[in-house]
């Protein structure tokens, strides 16, 4: 059946987006087939101990950076072949702390200098490039201010450096809280997938891998020769890592040298995080990958697979383009099953390229323990489908060349169940982006009614995942949030303006929900006035193409008056001159003839005149056979002015004015908050 221009653009973009994360998507499982693929038993060396400088990048880690200290100070290596560098660019309780660390363990003979550079220019990429003009040992080992490295861990690692051309040796991340809730478990699941994955497949063959920012060593020379650090991005890692690798050197991965670290427990604070690498992974696709496409030295597959890595964040505004796609083409009637006449191969194939092919890589990734970690997939499916909105921000913010402060993921020393972070300082509310959250949610309910009601409820599953995820990553993060605080409130009296703050907050939370209640009583009922009776009119149509019996035809004609007459009344009118009715139509720019329904209200009264007639010839005559077929085209053919004019029926006057009203409402809700938020930071800088 032909598909109108509009619903045709709607539809490109849907096969196109499909495509594009089809592919990624495959390249992931090829990754998979490579990581199994081992190849010589990674060789060792023994280089005696050679010096090595630790560097510890801090900014108001107060929580966790004694336990990182003592954990450094605690290595099993010589005292005088270690110089320990901690970058301080705090500005809170931390500098304190760490000044009397620093000096008892000079005291006990350390080697550990407490660094301030008085700046936070460039910040943790500036604080690294700053430590290696006053760095001369031979490897740079680094661990961000969450990490806790084993005692052994420099012993295990600096014999892999057994080839002159390896400049990275990074290990594996652990997770020191990982059960500590079903965020932090998600957030464990999809960590390893990327380790022992990706990771593991690069390291195995000539692929690009990159470094994650801690819990490896570097060979100086290699910094040096790649040119340093460089504070262009927000993933300096990343950038360095590649930038050596299109020199010759080889970065390698150790899975079985493992250093836990804390994973962020608050929602807002994973969203940062996720953030974070989403764009500075595009920042670097735009800063390095011509760079790398026209290296001569480069594998070709390297190329594919370093372009496949800087852009795979592209998958989340595709899959956000997808989501807002597929129910209009659902309500526009367009067959997006893979094989038409068997809609249940669709959902077959969706679950077969998505949860049945991760369930057989965690078995071969966890082996005996993997049932245990299968059932935390449910959850990261919901968790990656919901930061969508927040990565595709990041990524048209890398885009747009928007310039963002480097927000540094906030810990709070959790480890077990008992532990709490909600009353501690460097809580973080809810952003702008949790609107998005919202509206992707709604409209996902209204696209769940949508597959149902247009006979398609193989998409329920799909959409509803989607619309499970937003909801929980919007209701997360408002649940999660405690307004930013740079001092700890333990042992304080609240001010007149924290509590007023906490009234609004509570306040605001009741007004959110309230308008996500009735946003979906909206869009249900609006589907429910403006949509179904279209969709009740095709099916009457269908019945009438489909059918060779006059008493038949006619009942599914007077119930397409009914509908039409619903559908009518909310209709713009336009009249002549003589002030005489000229067209009812909701396209509201550019409008054709097609999608009038006066027109269609006249079809639709000559094809009852016509079938009153045909009902009375007898039936094994000409005109009978002739007035059928006409009746039968002249159905199909108001059939496809009905699925013309459907998307349009979204955008009518009513609908945008109530979204628009619905929007402003959660606008000002913000703005309130963000007032509110303000406010405290005043009492903060007084405190």
């Amino acid at each position: 059946m032909p598909i109108n221009p509009f619903t045709q653009i709607i539809f490109d973009l849907f096969i196109i987006s499909a495509i594009i994360i089809t592919a990624y998507t495959c390249n992931f499982y090829y990754l998979a087939l490579l990581s199994r693929k081992r190849k010589d038993v990674l060789q060792t060396v023994d280089l005696g101990t050679p010096s090595v400088t630790i560097q510890l990048p801090i900014y108001n880690e107060k929580y966790v950076v004694k336990r990182l200290i003592d954990a450094v100070c605690n290595l099993d290596y010589p005292k005088e072949k270690i110089r320990i560098m901690i970058l301080d660019d705090s500005d809170d309780e931390t500098v304190e702390l760490l000044e009397t660390l620093v000096n008892d363990y000079k005291k006990q003979g350390f080697q550990i200098d407490h660094i301030r550079r008085g700046t936070r220019k460039g910040y943790k990429a500036g604080a690294l490039k700053y430590a290696m003009q006053i760095t001369d040992s031979e490897f740079v080992a680094i661990f961000d201010a969450d990490f806790i490295p084993p005692t052994w861990f420099l012993k295990r690692a600096i014999p892999y450096f057994s080839k002159p051309n390896i400049g990275l040796i990074q290990c594996r991340w652990g997770h020191v809280n990982e059960n500590y809730s079903i965020i932090t478990q998600a957030q464990a699941l999809s960590l390893d997938f990327h380790f022992l994955i990706e990771q593991k497949a690069k390291s195995n063959s000539h692929l690009f891998m990159n470094f994650n920012g801690t819990a490896g060593i570097w060979k100086r020379d290699c910094i040096e020769d790649a040119g340093g650090w460089h504070t262009a991005t927000l993933v300096e890692d990343l950038d360095l890592s590649y930038r050596a690798q299109m020199k010759g050197w080889k970065c390698l991965f150790l899975p079985d040298i493992v250093v836990d670290a804390e994973l962020p427990a608050q929602m807002n604070a994973a969203k940062r995080q996720q953030f974070r690498w989403a764009k500075g992974s595009i920042q670097c696709a735009i800063k390095l990958l011509f760079d790398i496409t026209v290296k001569r030295k480069v594998a070709v597959e390297a190329k594919i697979q370093a372009f496949i890595q800087l852009t795979r964040h592209i998958v989340y505004p595709l899959i956000l383009i997808q989501f807002l796609a597929l129910p209009i083409l659902l309500a526009g009637q367009v067959n997006l099953y893979v094989i038409s006449f068997l809609p249940a191969i669709t959902l077959a194939t969706y679950l077969v390229m998505g949860p049945g092919a991760y369930i057989v890589i965690i078995q071969s990734m966890y082996h005996k323990s993997w049932k245990s970690r299968a059932k935390i997939l449910p959850y990261l499916l919901v968790y990656n489908a919901g930061l969508a909105v927040n990565n595709t921000v990041a990524v048209f913010d890398a885009v747009f060349g928007k310039k963002n402060e480097f927000l540094r993921t906030p810990k709070y020393g959790i480890i077990t169940k008992d532990d709490d972070w909600r009353d501690k300082a460097y809580n973080l509310p809810f952003s702008q982006t949790t609107l998005l959250e919202i509206f992707f949610g709604v409209y996902g309910v209204m696209g769940i009614f949508i597959s149902i009601f247009s006979n398609n409820p193989m998409f329920v599953p799909i959409i509803g995942l989607q619309t499970v995820g937003f909801f929980y990553i919007a209701y997360m993060s408002i649940s999660h949030t405690r307004f930013k605080r740079n001092k700890s409130s333990v042992n304080r009296v609240m001010t007149k303006n924290e509590k007023m703050a906490k009234i609004v907050y509570k306040l605001s939370m009741i007004g959110i929900i309230g308008i996500i209640i009735f946003g979906g009583y909206m869009a249900i009922s609006g589907y429910n006035t403006d949509i179904y009776p279209l969709d009740r009119m095709r099916g009457h149509l269908d019945g009438i193409i489909g059918s060779s019996d006059p008493a038949v035809i006619r009942e599914h004609l007077v119930a397409i008056q009914t509908d039409l007459e619903i559908v009518m009344e909310k209709l713009p009118e336009t009249t002549n001159a003589n002030g005489d009715i000229i067209s009812k139509n909701p396209v509201w720019l550019f409008a054709t003839d097609s999608t009038n329904f006066l027109r269609i209200q006249n079809d639709m009264n000559t094809m009852l005149a016509s079938i009153d007639k045909i009902s009375i010839v007898p039936k094994d005559s000409s005109a009978y056979h002739t007035g059928m077929m006409d009746i039968s085209d002249r159905a199909l053919q108001l059939k496809i002015n009905i699925m013309d004019a459907t998307p349009y029926m979204y955008v009518s006057a009513p609908n945008v004015l109530y979204s628009t009203i619905w929007v402003a409402a959660l606008l000002a809700i913000f703005a309130a908050l963000k007032n509110k938020q303000e406010q405290l930071k005043e009492v903060d800088t007084g405190v």
